[in-house]
């Protein structure tokens, strides 16, 4: 169904080179890179309170990767994650006259528009928490799943563009990352939670080639302008829907906004935290928050905002911010450890409506927990 090589060759070849480093200045970002990545750990667990458990299925990785690596470590990802779908589809397939043609030819066709999507992210990522992807000897991971990736030529890119200090940029977008770290090790359910909920939103998934297609081209008309708006296709005003927003059932539309909510409590917990500690340890981080914000939400150009748009990337950017504003609030009422009882149990996570009224989570958590 997807030829996962053609997908790597395709998005290496593709992805645009990153920034001009000498040797000794490229081995002298890594090591910093690790350096912040290991002080880190200290910063943000004393910051969140979140006590992190201790053994070899946590021992998570630090991996500094270039931008091929970090294609290479997200393929791994995807075909992990979505194997149970793929079989799923591969078997409707398999049953229709001239199956195996058409598999061998659409997998080709998948691995091609993958790797396109792959090189277009690869070089605006500046690090990833990686929860799911296989642990190999080139990229290994811990045996519970999880390593960290910090992607060292977009930070750098990214740090020239904003003329900011090198050094607190690079330890405020590692205590970004570390963040998420801490989120999965000190919850060990939150994993297996998230993967439940994805499988979940895949099994809903309608496998009818036909179906799938009619859907994909209702997206691309909508954003092109080609299909009048109908009502709810823009539920939280924020303009015409991606076709991640298009490409789903009533039951997938349940899941995702729990699994929106999640997202949202993750990185804007991750924001929080890294402008929490940011004052002590990285002198301008006021500076650095001020230009990342005004680069993130303005994107490189036309393309790049049509991009962002249909691939859903604006509603990451929406995730920070309205995430970040829930935990700031709750921090503010009941306190961090207050708030740290978010992490309870997948009960206790917000939903969706919740994270834009941080008052009614508290209302909720806190009234049950006390009564």
């Amino acid at each position: 169904m997807v030829d996962w090589n053609l997908a790597v060759a395709t998005a290496t070849r593709l992805v645009r080179p990153g920034p001009e480093v000498s040797r000794e200045e490229a081995r002298s970002v890594v090591a910093e890179l690790r350096r912040h990545a290991k002080s880190s750990e200290e910063h943000v667990r004393a910051f969140t309170r979140m006590a992190v458990s201790v053994g070899p299925a946590l021992d998570t990785p630090v991996l500094v990767v270039d931008r091929a690596g970090w294609i290479r470590a997200n393929v791994a990802g995807f075909r992990q994650i979505l194997k149970p779908l793929l079989g799923k589809m591969q078997d409707r397939r398999g049953g229709l006259p001239g199956g195996a043609v058409l598999g061998a030819v659409g997998g080709k066709v998948t691995g091609v528009e993958l790797g396109m999507l792959l090189s277009f992210l690869a070089s605006r990522v500046l690090g990833q928490y990686e929860t799911f992807a296989p642990s190999t000897r080139e990229l290994p991971g811990s045996p519970g799943g999880g390593r960290l990736l910090l992607v060292a030529p977009n930070i750098v890119h990214v740090e020239r563009e904003l003329d900011v200090a090198p050094h607190d940029f690079r330890l405020w977008v590692a205590l970004h990352e570390e963040t998420h770290r801490t989120q999965f090790t000190a919850v060990p359910w939150l994993r297996d939670h998230i993967e439940s909920e994805i499988q979940a939103f895949l099994g809903e998934t309608d496998v009818d080639p036909a179906t799938l297609l009619e859907r994909v081209r209702e997206a691309f008309q909508s954003l092109s302008g080609g299909r009048p708006a109908e009502e709810g296709d823009e539920p939280d005003g924020h303009g015409a829907p991606s076709i991640i927003e298009l490409v789903q059932t009533p039951a997938q539309r349940e899941i995702l906004a729990r699994l929106t909510a999640v997202m949202s409590l993750l990185e804007g917990h991750a924001d929080y935290v890294m402008d929490g500690v940011g004052p002590e340890v990285v002198p301008s981080v006021a500076e650095i928050r001020e230009k990342f914000q005004k680069r993130r939400a303005s994107g490189a150009g036309r393309l790049d905002q049509a991009l962002r748009k249909l691939l859903g990337l604006d509603a990451k950017l929406r995730q920070y911010r309205d995430g970040e504003r829930f935990v700031r609030a709750v921090v503010n009422q009941v306190g961090m450890d207050g708030f740290n009882r978010v992490w309870t149990s997948p009960n206790t996570l917000p939903t969706k409506a919740e994270i834009s009224k941080p008052a009614e989570w508290v209302a909720r958590v806190h009234r049950k927990a006390e009564s």
